[in-house]
């Protein structure tokens, strides 16, 4: 692994993860407060992030750009090598954010190829998750997970992110809002490669619904709160049900599963 554009990623991976520097604290498990000009719960006297949670994923990091982990990342840089190396047309997709780490990497990946004709698309509330609607998904998460401060992250920062690291450009494209408003509009023909994190049901559904039929055969979809929220699970089983997915689901270690489309 000595050619510049491997080095270079390694590099990416652990700078988004923030590997090197250091001093993340875990606001997981800090002492929720609630912040009453807004209305949300954020995290005070978190402790040091443990290394190996943070390596794992297992962790809301204070400074890192992204939260999921060495093993998610490296998943993530198999399926676009694969994609690459057997010409598997489209787009990428992201949907859940964040900090926009993950995403940098994506577009890192994409620049080091010199790949200019696939586009990145990037789907995000930028204002946290939405309230559960628990008519509609009986089984929606009940972690009162929109009102984290933590995991609201602007639009205004996330592209601010991507300057850092010189990757912001017109290949780059924001899709603001809820998933049940933006998805099903969304200008976005093929996809290589789609990576949900929505955590709840309804996010993970709408993503399903909207943007699986136009991931190509051969395509990588992963589900990154797999096995760590469970009405994710549940919303993830219902669509392979429904439409009678029988690919195997892949683990991925410390969490997260993917699947390549079959034709």
């Amino acid at each position: 692994m000595s050619d510049p554009c491997s080095l270079y990623l390694e590099l990416l991976k652990k700078t988004v993860g923030n590997f090197i520097y250091g001093g993340d604290l875990d606001l997981m498990l800090g002492t929720p407060t609630l912040d009453p000009p807004s209305g949300k719960v954020f995290s005070l006297n978190s402790p040091p992030a443990d290394p190996a949670k943070k390596v794992a994923g297992g962790i809301w990091p204070s400074q890192a750009h992204t939260m999921i982990g060495l093993p998610r990342l490296e998943n993530l840089q198999f399926c676009l090598e694969t994609v690459l190396k057997e010409g598997v047309p489209g787009d990428l997709i992201e949907t859940g954010v964040w900090r926009g780490g993950a995403g940098i990497f994506m577009a890192g990946f994409l620049k080091a190829h010199g790949i200019s004709e696939r586009k990145l698309w990037l789907a995000d509330s930028f204002e946290g998750l939405p309230p559960p609607n628990f008519r509609r998904y009986p089984r929606e998460s009940d972690m009162g997970l929109h009102l984290v401060k933590h995991l609201a992250v602007s639009l205004e920062e996330v592209r601010a992110n991507f300057e850092k690291y010189g990757l912001l450009s017109e290949q780059i494209n924001f899709l603001k809002g809820w998933f049940r408003e933006t998805l099903p509009t969304a200008p976005i023909q093929t996809l290589a490669l789609l990576r949900l994190d929505g955590d709840m049901y309804e996010s993970t559904m709408d993503a399903l619904v909207h943007l699986y039929p136009k991931l190509t055969p051969g395509g990588f979809i992963i589900v990154d709160d797999y096995n760590s929220f469970q009405p994710c699970n549940e919303a993830l089983h219902d669509y392979r049900s429904l439409h009678q997915i029988q690919t195997e689901l892949q683990l991925i270690p410390k969490g997260g599963a993917f699947w390549r489309k079959e034709a």
